[in-house]
């Protein structure tokens, strides 16, 4: 009979302390403490985050054992976010993971955040029981990362293309205070852009070259457009809420799978994923799954829970870790950048 193995996961990356418990691939646990304290920001409070993980990190930890009906004496390995995030944030979560596992006596394992929205698509249940064969093509997209990887193997990943300013999830936050819309706000642009036509107004899309991609300039663009028609008629964003969400999202969209159709072309790779907080979006997931019969794709798409920053996505990468004995030492130290 093969050895079980099971693993914690933590990630801490940004505002979102998360524990999940994993045993063969297969997730008995994974719990995600939200924080609230930064919408009255209208953003991310680096410092405020880094206070309430070290809050949440130990009620999450044993919420997480407690839901998988394990000891913390059972586990084989605990898995952690190193980067690339807010650097208080991974501190709280890389000190918890080194002392629980120098206490335990067990190996410690660093995680790339990003590898790990990756390799979330290899969870039990991630997918209705499918995962992308390899090689395959994964968009990542969140509010701090665009990117277009290439991945040949779990531990062989190509950055084919990224953005060279600001991600898509920060285009739809920003977009979204623009409107005066609370935060988080791509997830309300989400929501308006179902009742509106996508068509009705236009904005710029960036000229880049190869597979990368840019946002700042459509920023700019919205925003002058905004304050523009706000001059003329104070009740513009009220009165035409919807058509603006649903125009902003399509461009959004139309920028990130114009440049994903040239990475099929380039690479000749069928085989499509999405990853990270923006891949939860509906506008996205749909024009995706039009995209599978237009062309031929294979396209998989993560349940909700996989696509925002969790620690499930940590312990499944950290389980194909152990599985190579790729462990780490208590030397190791968070990473505010952290390239794949």
């Amino acid at each position: 009979m093969s050895k079980t193995i099971t693993i914690l996961g933590i990630e801490s990356s940004c505002d979102d302390t998360a524990a999940a418990i994993i045993q063969n691939g297969k997730i008995l646990a994974n719990v995600v403490a939200n924080q609230s304290v930064h919408n009255l920001y209208g953003g991310v409070v680096p410092e405020l985050a880094s206070r309430a993980h070290q809050q949440n990190i130990i009620p999450v930890v044993d919420q997480a054992l407690k839901r998988a009906n394990v000891s913390k004496t059972e586990l084989d390995a605990v898995a952690f976010t190193r980067g690339p995030g807010l650097m208080g944030s991974l501190l709280v979560g890389t000190s918890f993971a080194k002392a629980f596992a120098l206490g335990l006596n067990i190996p410690l394992i660093e995680v790339n955040h990003m590898q790990g929205h990756i390799l979330a698509h290899f969870i039990e249940d991630a997918n209705e029981g499918k995962h992308p064969e390899f090689p395959f093509l994964c968009l990542t997209v969140s509010g701090g990362h665009t990117q277009i990887v290439l991945i040949k193997d779990f531990f062989d990943l190509k950055v084919i293309g990224e953005t060279i300013d600001d991600a898509a999830g920060e285009a739809f936050d920003k977009a979204a205070k623009i409107m005066g819309l609370p935060y988080p706000g791509g997830p309300l642009i989400d929501k308006y852009a179902k009742e509106g036509n996508p068509h009705a107004f236009k904005f710029t899309k960036p000229n880049i070259q190869q597979l990368d991609f840019s946002f700042s300039g459509l920023k700019t663009n919205f925003m002058n457009f905004i304050n523009n028609e706000v001059a003329r008629n104070p009740s513009f964003i009220e009165e035409q809420r919807d058509n603006i969400c649903a125009s902003i999202q399509y461009t959004i969209i139309d920028i990130l799978l114009t440049k994903l159709k040239k990475a099929v072309e380039q690479t000749g790779v069928k085989q499509i994923a999405i990853a990270g907080g923006v891949s939860a979006n509906s506008g996205l997931r749909s024009a995706l799954l039009n995209l599978e019969k237009e062309l031929d794709w294979n396209v998989y798409i993560p349940k909700f829970e996989y696509c925002t920053d969790n620690a499930a996505m940590i312990a499944i990468t950290g389980y194909y870790k152990f599985l190579k004995n790729d462990f780490s030492n208590q030397a190791i130290a968070p990473t505010a950048r952290y390239a794949l």
